[in-house]
């Protein structure tokens, strides 16, 4: 009985083995939430995205939406504060500049879309059903599940990793089929971390310089016909990708967060005065296409030399920064950093007739602030009186603590005019009608304009003294010349803004260089701007390579020829013949050491265009007594035809880091802090 009873033992092996087969069932069948994440939709090349916030801003918005507070408070700033979230009306809204509201999603479920692999977020309503049914499905462990959406889509989800979406071809079928067995079935996922999309992390909090970004001609800005705001948020993005490059060691030691970069937009409201119906009434009907772009872009530049858009332009361009610096300052209440200002082509110019003609005494200065920043125009732009009253108390202490500095500010060397003509006198100009005695004294403004060659305009002044001005592929030297300007006084500063830099590409046709205008006699190379890898382009190192070697030789030849021509031509005297002999080999003992000094120095000189072997070239103080003009390396594949490569030439440097990084240095450069490694 005993070895029976020893042999009916293992059914207790059995009752373990079902335990654990339904500890598993239960781990198998536990349902876990689904974490979700917040989309905005936007329209790109005329079709519907939806692109995730960043984990930062999805973060804030759902800690916002699983908050007790009331539906209308919830507005949440997220990409960078460009942006408010309306939570309640889950709508996105532009900050700075005008742009169409778009749509905010939660985000839990997604199907894949019918024309590529983009995936497109369900409903907020209907992603609710979808989590329910599948909780039961888990939980139940029932599966092929059908759900059928308010517009006939059919969603079966048989198991947890097979699930499809169908839409129906037609919105009825005679046949009798069910929507089900029409269209063609599409992917659906559960949570966002099983689709692929990119997710960004999110943007440094902190705001360490703000830089107002300033078009050129036409609504268009780059070969893709982008708008302005959209170059800038590329501008942008590089930018954050630079300062984890290049600024690593400063972020870890949490010194530096980020530069912000706000568009300008002027064009819209030069053609929203009704000149385009004028030039549409005289507009010849052939080529229409052609004309249609010549009255919406070249125009611009006519528009600019006529004193009436001159005046609406340059007043845009004023009021708007201004506009957005004083709202920066509501949103952002503990900036401490400075502001500079950059212009690409047309807007560059528009910048420097606007810099040239600010006043840097103090007492012009509180007297325009308080003509542009009054509490009434504060209280127009829909500033609450809170905010309003920092923002005038905050222009106004910081216009009493420069007084004594700006009072003191150097007038060119040997300029004998008043403070206010000190741009006429510093730029050396052809004589103008109007720029005679009467232009000084305390004369009209407009004399002193017409003495620059600039168009008669009232030029409006700015809120704030910019740091540095930035110049893209700028026409700001031949507007110049054009002008009747001959030279440009060594000593001569913008009168508010101590910083200069004119960043061109080799092959861009509307650039011009600035620092012949200053050292007329000289001849020198622009600065060549550093490849963002820390190294010239290959390219460009091979050609320098190849011109060495050729010169090399080209020097070699020449006095092999002149020992040789030497020995043929002179007396067949001992005497003689010894001195030439010791001449010859003196010549040839120096050639060879200045080669091999030469080769041994080649590895460490810099970069060809600011080759510190020469003397430093005097440029004047127009940036500082630094170097102004600066050139950016060609691509290897631009370098085969500069005509080709002309236009793309000037529309580059949205997307150009090695502008990006010299941008960065110099704005990080005023605060003490420096590239984690100098670039070569």
């Amino acid at each position: 009985m005993s070895s029976v009873e020893q042999q009916g033992e293992p059914p207790p092996v059995s009752n373990s083995s079902s335990t654990c087969e339904v500890v598993e069932a239960d781990s198998v069948n536990k349902y876990e939430a689904v974490a979700p994440h917040w989309f905005y939709s936007k329209v790109i090349d005329s079709r519907e995205r939806w692109i995730p916030f960043s984990r930062q801003d999805s973060e804030k918005l759902e800690e916002a939406h699983n908050s007790r507070r009331e539906e209308e408070q919830r507005v949440v700033p997220a990409e960078g504060g460009r942006y408010d979230v309306h939570l309640q009306k889950r709508l996105r809204h532009a900050v700075y500049w005008e742009e169409e509201v778009s749509e905010v999603r939660r985000c839990t479920w997604f199907y894949k879309g019918d024309k590529d692999n983009k995936y497109i977020p369900y409903p907020e309503s209907f992603s609710e059903e979808l989590e329910e049914t599948y909780m039961i499905a888990v939980t139940l462990d029932e599966w092929k599940r059908k759900l059928e959406s308010p517009t006939r889509e059919v969603i079966i989800l048989h198991n947890p990793k097979l699930m499809v979406h169908y839409q129906p071809v037609a919105t009825s079928d005679d046949w009798g089929a069910t929507p089900a067995e029409q269209g063609r079935p599409r992917t659906v996922k559960r949570g966002v971390e099983n689709i692929s999309v990119d997710i960004p992390c999110g943007e440094p909090l902190q705001i360490d310089h703000l830089v107002f970004v300033v078009h050129g001609i036409g609504p268009a800005c780059d070969i893709r016909f982008r708008s302005i705001i959209q170059c800038v948020n590329d501008f942008r993005a590089v930018s954050l990708s630079m300062l984890q490059a290049h600024f690593k060691k400063a972020q870890e030691q949490q010194q530096i967060g980020r530069v912000e970069f706000l568009p300008v937009n002027w064009h819209s409201p030069l053609h929203s005065t009704g000149v385009d119906v004028d030039l549409e009434r005289i507009t010849l009907p052939s080529i229409n296409r052609l004309r249609h772009f010549i009255n919406d872009t070249i125009l611009d530049v006519f528009f600019y030399n006529s004193a009436t858009y001159c005046q609406t332009i340059v007043d845009t361009v004023a009021s708007e920064m201004n506009r957005l610096y004083l709202l920066f300052l509501q949103r952002n209440p503990d900036f401490k950093g400075g502001v500079s200002i950059a212009g690409h082509s047309l807007g560059s110019l528009i910048l420097f007739d606007l810099l040239t003609n600010q006043k840097d005494s103090s007492e012009d200065e509180d007297g325009k602030r308080e003509a542009v920043c009054t509490e009434e125009e504060l209280k127009d732009m829909g500033i609450p009186l809170g905010p309003r009253m920092k923002i005038l108390h905050y222009v106004s202490s910081k216009a009493g603590s420069q007084q004594d500095a700006q009072r003191q500010a150097p007038l060119p060397a040997g300029n004998e005019a008043k403070r206010e003509d000190a741009p006429k006198a510093a730029l050396g100009s052809a004589p103008q009608p109007g720029s005679g005695s009467s232009a000084r004294g305390g004369a009209k403004r407009q004399n002193l304009d017409v003495g620059l060659g600039q168009v008669s305009a009232n030029y409006p002044q700015l809120v704030y003294k910019p740091s540095i001005f930035f110049a893209f592929g700028s026409p700001i030297g031949m507007f110049l010349t054009v002008r009747g300007v001959k030279r440009i006084d060594p000593d001569y500063s913008l009168p508010t803004c101590k910083g200069f830099f004119n960043i061109f590409h080799p092959y861009d046709p509307v650039a011009y260089r600035i620092e012949p205008m200053i050292a007329p006699d000289l001849e020198f190379e622009p600065m060549l701007l550093p490849h963002h890898k820390g190294r010239k382009r290959m390219h460009l190192e091979l050609r320098e390579g190849l011109t060495r070697m050729g010169m090399d030789l080209k020097n070699n030849l020449l006095g092999s020829l002149k020992i040789a021509w030497q020995s043929f031509t002179r007396a067949p005297l001992p005497a003689v013949e010894a001195a030439a002999s010791a001449d010859a080999e003196n010549e040839a003992e120096a050639s060879l050491e200045k080669q091999t000094v030469h080769s041994d120095a080649t590895p460490e000189e810099p970069a060809a265009g600011g080759k510190e072997e020469t003397p430093p070239v005097n440029v004047g103080m127009l940036n500082g007594g630094h170097r102004i003009d600066y050139v950016l390396q060609e691509k290897p594949i631009e370098s085969f035809n500069e005509y080709l490569f002309a236009l793309q030439g000037h529309l580059c440097y949205w997307e150009s880091e090695d502008t990006v990084l010299l941008i960065l240095k110099e704005i990080y450069h005023t605060q003490g802090i420096t590239l984690d490694q100098p670039l070569q």
